[in-house]
């Protein structure tokens, strides 16, 4: 049995024993679905009819949108498995008290309607559950191999519960079939417990978060996506008239069947068996006839053939209204839309970029399908309470929605065709180093790979990555007989995503090259995707006389014990990387960068807490080739203990984006994490200024509200930092976008700033001027601190000026913007003037009375400060120094502090209360110093 589904579905040996739990859980899942489903199906189309089915559809649209939000806002804050494990006992619950309520009949209208919903809702948060299960056990590579395996657990379930539910409800009544479905979710608990044991519980809370926070990415903005492109507003509109349709059929299929059945034992198990039927045959289909029909039809035509097939089935039902054409209408969206339509949906999105294609997928599977219920429902209340026909007319319905439903397929083929094109002329945009030009065609592209230079032909391929074309698969293999090593590593790691290239003698044959990373990655590839077992793959390599081929062994074992533990002990993986580090430490391993840079990426894998010293230690090496894979093997990781030091590594340019990379792959709860340690006031305000380039490395909605939420910061240099983040994720990601309203409401806000510094500076230096003929150590070393504030004062106006101008690209064109601040930044008078008068063209009229003035100040160039074109407040000391505590800049805050301390002034120790102001630590031990200090000497 082990053999078989090792060999039909591609599982290595580790890997089935997971699997064949999660084939379980999703299994039990759909099966009690099966169960409950059709039995309340049944009990509320006998009691209410078919009538109230539309309320029913209304009732379930809303209240999934409602449970879905305080659902995933409780993944988000508490643990996923005791969040899964409650709800699991929940329904467990819900359905034996069903049980009792059917067995001794004291079932209401509420009753029904409220477990109505509680059916659709429980086949929601169930199945969603079980999915975030899958991505946390398995990586992608495992995913490819094992999800085929795990949905047949779905299919199964399908089967085998509806034909359970029709022999029980007919043999022993619907209650007992209900009992059967409690205990059935029950059976689940142990089964998490299980898979919990086995994978979940070696990832940290940073992995784990990560995966609910990537679905939650899915489901945002998604509305916004759909809008902007023709492709997925068509397959929205697509999908949503299906569920229409789809709902409408249900409701004529319920009521006929209700009128055939009256009795709800035999309904439910009617039912269930024609529901189980349906999924036999959509598997029938799936595993026999749809990829021939898409190879014969393509997908456009595929996609017409279940509304024309429905389409005809209505018509045949204005012939013969009977029960029986319904099942066979019914049979025809239950199978067709579950297999070949579903297929070619899946084909005709494959155009679109992959990020923007999982987002807007994930929403229309979800939202798109509970509005369209919604829609459904309003609609039949309409035509059946209303107007009062008779169900029979709800086909004239149906033949209208499938004709356009037609319609929109026409269209969508269009757009399908137009997305390819842009697609791929927008990824064949390469730029050769030799020529400079844009190349637009797959031909230009292959030529690049057949005959440029390494540097063009590794740009090639790594700006090919994101789309897997396999118009230059041919091309690309090729590579891997190029003279180049780091050509044949970018090659294999291209091909890695294709299945269906046969390059396996090419690549084992590049195991014996004299490259670590190489060979490495050769191996990764014949580990993936040659038949052979992991068993005879480390027996064959693991110990290889080939040093080369040994380490990448042993680092491609660790890799796989990362999430595989089991197969970790069994090759004593972490016996054999502590004799590596023995040997580290005593001399001898070997002096190449990439053994070392190996050692820390297998540790990392391998999850040896007791060596991540060694990792630490090497973060800083000052050969930056080790300091690289050290800053990767510490977002591996993604452990706690190396946040400071990654924090550290800001500091540095050079290696300031690798560390940022490695914060990232902590996930999105590493943002909440630094927030927290900002709060706590234990954040170096040189690492918090770089916090904007780890929220923009996440590329998504939730970045761009964060880094909207770090603008209204009152430190300066957070807000230009910010506001560089906010210009470049704009630029990068086309799908995300700001009102505009908001970035002008903050150039306004950041106008304002720098009127408030100016007014500070001009207050200060008035201060000086007043006091300018008194002597003496106190008053120069007072003056010294002025000098200081107001040379401090002055970078801040700079990074004002800055942040305004990055804020006006946004609203205004880019390049308008660029050329006017090099502009006013010019030696040249003249180059001023023009800027100036440029400016006061486009602006609008209350962003250009704020913003033209600050301008115009800048260039007029006062080092005095006394230029009119400002109305500026002279302000008291007092009021001086508070405002620029205000301002939050930790330097800004010790120099006030000084001041006060030095003045001896008892009117201003006023401006240092309350303490708990200074949110930093080192600020507020110094202004607590500062102040006991006054106190005692003035008692």
């Amino acid at each position: 049995m082990k053999k078989i589904i090792t060999k039909t579905f591609g599982l290595r040996d580790d890997e089935i024993s997971i699997s064949f739990f999660m084939f379980l859980y999703i299994f039990i899942i759909i099966t009690t679905l099966l169960i409950v489903k059709p039995t309340v199906n049944a009990l509320f189309v006998s009691k209410l009819g078919a009538d109230n089915l539309p309320l029913g559809y209304l009732l379930v649209a809303s209240i999934a949108v409602l449970t879905s939000y305080f659902y995933n806002r409780a993944i988000r804050y508490f643990s996923l498995v005791k969040v899964t494990v409650i709800s699991l006992i929940v329904f467990s619950i819900a359905f034996i008290a069903l049980g009792f309520i059917i067995k001794f009949t004291v079932i209401s209208n509420w009753l029904l309607y409220f477990y109505y919903t509680f059916i659709s809702l429980f086949a929601v948060v169930a199945t969603s559950q079980f999915w975030l299960f899958a991505n946390m056990v398995f990586n992608a590579r495992e995913a490819k191999r094992n999800f085929g395996f795990i949905g047949a657990g779905a299919i199964s379930g399908g089967i085998f519960g509806g034909y359970l539910t029709s022999i029980i409800a007919t043999s022993f009544g619907n209650e007992v079939a209900i009992f059967m479905a409690a205990a059935l979710i029950l059976v689940c608990i142990p089964i998490l417990k299980k898979v919990y044991n086995l994978k979940i519980k070696f990832l940290n809370t940073f992995k784990r978060k990560q995966v609910i926070a990537n679905q939650e990415n899915l489901e945002s903005s998604s509305l916004k996506l759909i809008k902007n492109s023709k492709h997925l507003t068509y397959i929205a509109l697509i999908t949503g008239i299906g569920v229409v349709v789809a709902k409408l059929v249900d409701f004529q299929f319920s009521d006929f069947a209700q009128k055939a059945l009256p009795n709800s034992d035999d309904l439910a198990a009617f039912f269930g068996f024609w529901f189980s039927t349906f999924n036999v045959i959509a598997l029938v289909i799936q595993l026999f006839l749809t990829n021939k029909v898409l190879t014969k039809l393509g997908v456009s035509t595929t996609l017409l053939i279940l509304p024309l097939t429905i389409a005809f089935g209505s018509l045949l039902f204005l012939t013969f209204p009977e029960l029986w054409v319904l099942i066979i209408i019914k049979g025809i969206d239950g199978s067709a839309k579950q297999s070949v339509n579903k297929a070619a949906i899946e084909l005709s999105i494959m155009p679109i970029p992959i990020q923007v294609k999982n987002q807007a997928k994930s929403y229309i599977d979800v939202v798109i399908d509970s509005v369209a219920t919604g829609f459904a429902g309003f609609l039949l209340i309409f035509l059946i309470k209303r107007l009062n026909l008779d169900t029979t007319y709800i086909t004239v319905i149906i033949l209208f929605f499938t004709f356009v439903w037609i319609l929109f397929i026409y269209k969508l083929r269009e757009a399908y065709f137009t997305s390819f094109k842009e697609n791929i002329q927008k990824t064949l945009t390469l730029e050769t180093v030799k020529s400079k030009k844009r190349t637009n065609t797959i031909a230009d592209v292959k030529q690049i790979l057949s005959s440029g230079n390494e540097e063009a032909i590794l740009s090639a391929l790594d700006r090919l990555k994101d789309y897997k074309q396999t118009n230059f698969n041919q091309a690309i293999i090729r590579l891997l007989e190029h003279p180049s090593n780091k050509i044949k590593t970018k090659a294999i790691e291209y091909l890695d995503a294709f299945d269906s290239v046969d390059i396996l003698d090419k690549v084992e044959v590049l195991v014996f090259e004299k490259d670590d990373l190489l060979v490495y990655i050769a191996l990764d590839y014949i580990l993936a995707h040659s038949p052979i077992s992991d068993a005879s793959f480390f027996n064959k390599y693991l110990n290889h006389s080939n040093e080369y081929i040994a380490n990448g062994a042993l680092h491609s074992l660790a890799k796989q014990s990362y999430n595989n533990a089991k197969l970790g002990l069994k090759y004593n993986v972490l016996g054999r990387l502590e004799e590596k580090v023995v040997a580290l430490k005593n001399g001898n391993l070997s002096d190449r960068q990439e053994v070392l840079a190996g050692l820390l990426m297998s540790i990392a894998y391998a999850r040896m807490t007791n060596n991540y010293h060694l990792i630490s230690k090497h973060l800083k090496d000052s050969n930056l080739y080790v300091a690289k894979f050290a800053t990767i093997a510490a977002g591996i990781t993604s452990d706690e203990i190396f946040i400071d030091d990654l924090l550290n590594l800001l500091l540095k340019k050079k290696y300031r984006k690798r560390a940022v990379k490695a914060l990232k792959n902590y996930g999105p709860k590493i943002i909440d994490y630094l927030f927290k340690l900002d709060k706590k006031g234990v954040l170096k305000p040189s690492i918090k200024k770089h916090l904007p380039r780890v929220v923009e490395s996440f590329n998504n909605e939730k970045s761009v509200k964060i880094l909207l939420r770090l603008l209204r910061s009152r430190n300066a240099v957070t807000r230009l930092y910010t506001s560089n983040s906010l210009v470049k994720i704009l630029k990068k990601n086309k799908n995300l976008t700001v009102s505009s309203r908001i970035i002008k409401n903050q150039i306004l806000r950041e106008s304002s700033y720098y009127k408030n510094t100016l007014e500070i500076i001009v207050s200060i230096q008035n201060l000086a001027a007043t006091e300018a003929n008194l002597s003496g150590v106190e008053m120069a070393e007072l003056n010294v601190v002025r000098n200081h504030l107001i040379t401090e004062l002055e970078i801040l106006l700079d990074n004002n000026l800055k942040a305004i101008f990055n804020l006006l690209s946004l609203v205004y064109n880019p390049e308008d913007i660029k050329m006017t601040y090099i502009g006013i930044q010019s030696e040249i008078k003249e180059a001023k003037i023009n800027s100036l008068e440029f400016l006061d063209n486009i602006l609008q009229s209350k962003i250009k009375t704020m913003v033209l003035p600050i301008i115009e100040y800048y260039v007029v160039d006062d080092a005095n400060y006394k230029s009119t074109i400002i109305n500026l407040n002279q302000l008291k000391e007092r009021k001086t120094l508070r405002r620029i505590i205000r301002m939050g800049n930790f330097k800004l805050k010790i120099l006030v502090i000084k001041y006060v301390q030095i003045s001896n002034n008892k009117n201003l120790i006023s401006v240092l209360l309350p303490l708990k102001q200074f949110r930093n630590a080192d600020a507020k031990a110094f202004a607590t110093k500062a102040y006991h200090l006054f106190i005692s000497n003035n008692h």
